[in-house]
Formats: C-alpha cells, structure tokens, sequence
C-alpha cells in the first residue's frame, strides 16, 4: 500500500526536520582494511567474479588475526584533514557486534568512542549561491561486509529461495563520516543534502583517496530524518534511509521522508525508528528493519590490534599535502575558464563539475566541454532519472569533441556517436567505425550527389542562378538525406553554388 504524504510545503508548517548524515567512503587501497586481500574498489580490480577477491580474515575463518592497512590509516587522517577535524592521538579499533551471513566473524571490526577525528565542519553552497555549514561530528576507519545475493523471483530476501554470499566486499576499507544533527534546514532540507553529499564527493576526489562513483557504490550516504512539531525541543524519532547511492536520490529521498513523516504524525501516528530502502523507480521508501542504537551493538576494544598513533611528523606531512578546498577549486576554475557566473552556477546546479574539468585538462575547449555536459549528456541523464556524470566518462567526451573539431564529425553525427558511448559500444573512434559515421570529405561524392539533387530540381537550380542564393537550401537538404547526415553542410553549400553557377 502506498504510503499517505502531506505536501511539502504543509509539513514545513507544521514540524520542523532535522536531518544528519552518515557516508561511507570506500578507499582505494591496493589492498583490504585488515587483510592482504586485493581491494575490490580499488582502480582496475576485477570484482565480478564471487569470492575470488578474498583472505582468510576476510571470511572470519578460526586463526586468522588482522593487520591494519597503513596507506588507509593515511589516506583516513588526509580526510579527517580535510573535513577540518581535530585528529585523535591515539584512536582504537572496536568490535561492532551484528549478526550477518555477509560478515564471515559476526562482527565488523570499526571504532567507537574513540575515532581517527571528530569535531570538524564542511561548507557547502547551494544553487543560489547561499554556503550552508554542516556541522562533523566524527570520521572514522572501518572495514565493509561483504555482498548477499538472494535468489528468487523478487531479489530480495522475502520469497527467495536461497541467498549466495560473496565475500569480495568483505573487508573494503572505508571511512564513515557522521555529522551531527542539522537544525534550520527547512524548505531547504533535501538542497542542503545533495549539497553536502556532492562535496563530501568533490573533497574525497580532490584527495585521490576514492573514486568516489556513487553509482559504482564507492560513496554511500544514510540520510537520517526527524520532525519535530513547530516550538518543540525534544527531537522526534529518526529514520535512516540507507545507501542511497546518487546526489539526485539523496535530495528526493529527504523530501520524500519529511512529506511521509509529515503525514503520519498529523494523523496522530508515531514514526518507526527504522532503517528504509530507497527505490529509484517510484521515488519512495519502505521499511527495513527496526534501528539499533549504539548500545545494541555490544562495542568493546579490538583486541587484535593496536591502538593508531600517528606522529606529529606524519599529520604535518599530510597537512602540507592538502589540496585546495572545492570552494577554492570552484573559484579558480571560472576565472581561470572564463565562465560567467550564470554558466557556473548551471555547472554547478547539474552536478558535472569535476567531469567537466577533467574534459578540459584532457584537451577540449572549455565552452565546448561546457556545451556537451550541459546539453545532449545532462539531456540523456535527466531522461533516465541519473546523474550526468555516470553516463560517460570524461575522457570519451573529450575524445567526442575532438572529432567534431577535427571535421570528422558534425554535431548531428556526434549525438548519434554517444548515444553509442552511452550504451556501452565502445570509444568515440570505435563508434564512429562500427556504426559507419564519419564525415564524408571526398569532393567527388558529394558533387556526385549535388549534380543529382540540382537535377531533379531545375527550378531550384535556375533560382540559384538568378542570384536568389536562399533557395540552395532545398539542395543542400536533399544532399545532406543522400548522404545520410554525414556531410559538412557549409562544405556542401559552397560546392551547390559553385556547381549551380558552373
């Protein structure tokens, strides 16, 4: 039964939310958190075949003792740099108690009350150009479970008629980033979300510490939603809708989540504290399973591993490591591209900034990469409801553009050339091969197919020949169809008035 929504604008009249974030980083490590087991997320790796990717500590197997990854233990005091916390002097790994086929231990090995770094903020800047301060309460190392795949007619756990395990996960090292809860969002809740996720996003690609590709599952957010009534101080009961895995999902799961909360309490329900599923295709959730609190989790201290201890030398070292904050990175980049404030602000809005500035550095003109992002890619994208970015990679684009730059492609032919990018048929070049696309710049065709098309438009012909230059337009459209699209059309124009006057 679909749920009872009260609308958006009503819910804000009535309650005030009161949003928090939990994101999981996915690092891209050579190797797993706690074991020498090649890294799944890390660039390259090949994850597609089950439990091949895997170590004894990975599957819980008895005898099998952790070791901590040291380039993730760095890459993790880089981020907590980065999000402007204070660093732990010494922080320690806890068990976190939770029965689950996927953790081969019954527990993940994470850390409780004493994290890598806690207390920092990020500033985030929403579409009108307002900055919003989202508030850090603490990030800290982890490792993944690994991945259940039920098999039965639904895909899911109810009504299948077993679940498969796969291990390959197990053990990803990753950073959560919790923030505290976030008051005085209002009508500006779900801007505000896919804000702060998108620069979590920007912060961990400017590190090279992730690839950072939601839709790969390399960032995760939990978005965690109250209401309380309006005048109220006591929070209300939160939900935690969890790994929603693209910016536009994230702002239309808060407001999906504020409206349906909305509704029950102004019924005279209660909310469910309880995690819920994001669906994609109706833009709804639905309930999980009830929400644990720190304490059913039965933390205690790792006993396996030591205590992490970075040197003041270390931190210093990474501290004169940091690159520029993406406010700063944003800033430059107008100036240094010469976009007005206008076409910044829409690169911006449709989330393709670090794609298009990758398009520029691989060699494209930065109005043409701008034309490209903003135009037929964001058009497909909006299509199919994704982000633009996970459509096509920035290297494609830029090869794309240097086609229709070099005259072996015009713009008609290059959207029929993506679209092939887009599902999946290969680069640009191969595209163009498969599909038989390329300009056609010999002469002698398209004279061949101009001397017919004036043929069987003598009338036309003899226009042009009066000087009344507009009516070659019939001939060029009539070259241009024989031709299939692929020919220059100011070419094809130059050579119609030459040959009409001939």
């Amino acid at each position: 039964m679909a749920d009872v929504l009260l609308s958006f604008e009503d819910a804000l009249e009535r309650y005030e939310p009161v949003l928090g974030f939990e994101v999981h980083v996915e690092l891209s490590t050579a190797t797993k958190m706690f074991s020498p087991a090649p890294n799944p997320a890390a660039p390259g790796a090949d994850p597609s075949v089950p439990n091949t990717l895997v170590a004894p500590v990975d599957m819980g197997l008895p005898g099998a003792l952790p070791t901590v990854n040291a380039q993730a233990v760095r890459s993790s005091l880089l981020l907590g740099l980065a999000l402007g916390c204070s660093l732990a002097p010494s922080s320690r790994f806890a068990r976190k108690n939770s029965f689950s086929p996927d953790l081969g231990k019954n527990y993940q090995i994470s850390q409780f009350d004493e994290p890598i770094a806690f207390e920092g903020s990020v500033e985030v800047e929403l579409e009108d150009g307002t900055v919003w301060t989202v508030p850090i309460e603490r990030a800290h190392m982890e490792e993944d479970a690994g991945k259940l795949t039920h098999v039965g007619t639904t895909g899911r756990i109810q009504g299948a008629d077993h679940s498969l395990v796969d291990y390959n996960r197990a053990g990803v090292p990753l950073v959560e980033i919790v923030t505290k809860p976030i008051f005085g969002a209002e009508h500006r809740a779900p801007e505000i979300a896919k804000a702060y996720v998108a620069t979590i996003r920007d912060i961990v690609k400017s590190l090279g510490i992730s690839e950072a590709r939601m839709e790969r599952g390399n960032l995760r957010c939990d978005a965690n939603v109250s209401l309380r009534p309006r005048g109220q101080e006591r929070l209300g009961t939160r939900t935690e809708t969890k790994n929603v895995n693209s910016l536009r999902s994230v702002e239309r799961a808060v407001r999906y989540e504020i409206q349906r909360q909305a509704a029950i309490l102004a019924a005279g329900g209660s909310i469910v504290q309880e995690t819920r599923h994001w669906h994609e295709d109706t833009g709804t959730t639905s309930a999980g399973r009830p929400k644990s609190d720190a304490d059913d989790y039965r933390y205690f201290p790792e006993p396996d591993l030591l205590p992490i201890e970075p040197s003041l030398a270390l931190i210093e070292e990474l501290r004169a490591a940091l690159p520029e904050s993406p406010a700063a990175f944003r800033r430059r980049l107008q100036a240094d591209y010469g976009f007005t404030d206008t076409e910044f602000r829409d690169i911006l809005n449709a989330g393709v900034l670090a794609e298009l500035e990758e398009t520029i550095t691989k060699g494209a003109a930065p109005a043409q990469a701008r034309k490209w992002w903003l135009g037929e890619i964001l058009r497909i994208a909006n299509s199919r409801g994704v982000d633009a970015g996970t459509l096509v990679s920035p290297l494609h684009v830029s090869e794309l553009i240097a086609l229709v730059e070099n005259g072996d492609l015009t713009d008609r032919l290059a959207r029929q050339v993506l679209e092939g990018v887009v599902a999946g048929e290969g680069s640009p070049e191969q595209v163009v091969a498969a599909r038989g696309l390329k300009v056609v710049s010999d002469d002698s065709a398209l004279i061949a197919a101009i001397d017919t098309a004036l043929a069987a438009q003598p009338d036309v012909l003899q226009k042009i020949r009066d000087g009344k230059v507009q009516a070659a337009g019939a001939v060029i459209g009539a070259v241009m169809q024989a031709m299939r699209g692929q020919a220059d059309a100011a070419r094809v124009r130059e050579l119609v008035l030459e040959r009409a006057s001939a």
